[in-house]
């Protein structure tokens, strides 16, 4: 209780003592007799007179009492043998040493150049390499050192490579270079200074062209911007009385197509920048195409056709062929006369000595007086395509001249 002691007194302490059952202990130790068999066992070991222990019949021995058992054998365990790979062992063979090319000339700048400066003294302190000597090695760093030179420069039109130097010869165990023989130089100088023209290099798909072939600035900038439809008669030389015929259309983006090229005939002496009345030359130039007629009927021309029997003529050519027919189908040029009107319009506004009467009519296998002639199906086809609409014109004269 709180504030209060309370005084308790305990008995003394006693030890308990183990009650005592009374119940027998069996001993667990074996008589001396049982113990007989072996002592005279190992009794007679120890003399020396090792004796096994009497066995029975029955199999037990005495000392034992138990049967006897032999001790069975361990299992012998076969092992597995297994397939091991066999891997060949590489041969490694030492590398031939690669003689390295000798160190090119180090390029020193302007401002390190000078005496004194960081790159002279880091130019002492290094280590000069030993040289290799060999041609292939001496050929492979001079070509090195040609190219960080610029030395090494490549020709014009495919011409072989060559090696030069800046100032004077080029480095040592260099060849010189091929000098182009003065006509080739003169040739490829041509090219560069010859203006573009439209090779089949050019060509589209489609066949289109960005001029047409053989017509040169001077000719091309006569052609108006507005046409569309461009007859070029073109003679091999300015003399000549035969020549091809072809109608090129240009397209919406500006490029040209071709027609069919036709054969035909011009003056019997060729071409001329100025005709004349009698000249026998076909007049060079750019001329509008704006009338039609003939004797035969309209064949479907869109340009205004006259259909008249005065458009006959007869008798023989220069050489014997015959005239008949050969305006049977006609294409006033507008050379000398007043666009129109028919082709039977004798008006000349350059005067009657400049001529006139210029035709694209049938041809009659021989030169004329200075109208283009070609085949008559062809003549009937190039009425039925010339359409006013496309502005047509025709350009004529020697190949040289148009090319101009």
């Amino acid at each position: 209780m709180s504030g209060s002691h309370r005084a308790t007194e305990y008995p003394p302490y006693e030890p308990m003592q183990e009650p005592a059952y009374g119940v027998p202990q069996q001993s667990h130790e074996a008589p001396y007799d049982a113990y007989e068999p072996y002592r005279q066992v190992r009794q007679d070991y120890y003399y020396g007179e090792y004796q096994e222990a009497p066995q029975a019949a029955d199999g037990y021995f005495e000392a034992y009492e138990q049967p006897f058992q032999p001790y069975p054998a361990e299992p012998v365990y076969e092992q597995p043998v297994y397939d091991q790979p066999v891997y060949e062992q590489p041969v490694h063979e030492d590398p031939a040493p690669v003689e390295p090319l000798a160190p090119l000339a180090p390029v020193v700048p302007a401002a390190a150049a000078v005496p004194g400066g960081r790159a002279a003294a880091r130019g002492r302190r290094r280590k000069a390499k030993q040289k290799r000597h060999g041609k292939a090695v001496m050929a492979g760093t001079a070509l090195l050192v040609a190219a960080a030179a610029g030395w090494y420069t490549v020709g014009q039109d495919d011409a072989k490579p060559g090696i030069t130097a800046a100032d004077g010869p080029g480095p040592e165990g260099v060849s010189k270079p091929d000098q182009p023989a003065p006509a080739a130089v003169q040739a490829a100088a041509d090219r560069q200074s010859a203006p573009p023209a439209a090779g089949r290099s050019e060509t589209r798909p489609d066949g289109s062209l960005a001029a047409i072939p053989g017509l040169g600035a001077a000719f091309t900038a006569k052609v108006p911007a507005e046409t569309t439809q461009v007859v070029v008669a073109s003679g091999a030389d300015k003399n000549t009385d035969k020549n091809t015929v072809v109608l090129w259309t240009r397209t919406p983006e500006g490029r040209w197509l071709a027609g069919e090229t036709w054969n035909g005939h011009n003056g019997k002496n060729g071409w001329t920048a100025d005709h004349n009345e009698g000249d026998l030359r076909s007049p060079i130039g750019v001329f509008s195409l704006t009338d039609a007629g003939g004797r035969n009927a309209d064949p479907g021309s869109k340009l205004p056709y006259d259909k008249d029997p005065s458009f006959v003529v007869s008798g023989t050519g220069f050489f014997g062929d015959q005239l008949a027919g050969s305006f049977d189908y006609v294409v006033a040029i507008n050379y000398n006369r007043v666009p129109g009107n028919s082709p039977l319009d004798m008006r000349r506004p350059m005067g009657a000595k400049k001529g006139g009467g210029i035709w694209l009519h049938v041809d009659h296998d021989g030169p004329t007086h200075g109208c283009v002639s070609i085949p008559e199906d062809k003549m009937a086809q190039l009425i039925r395509t010339l359409d006013p609409s496309a502005h047509p014109v025709i350009v004529m004269g020697d190949a040289a001249t148009l090319a101009a």
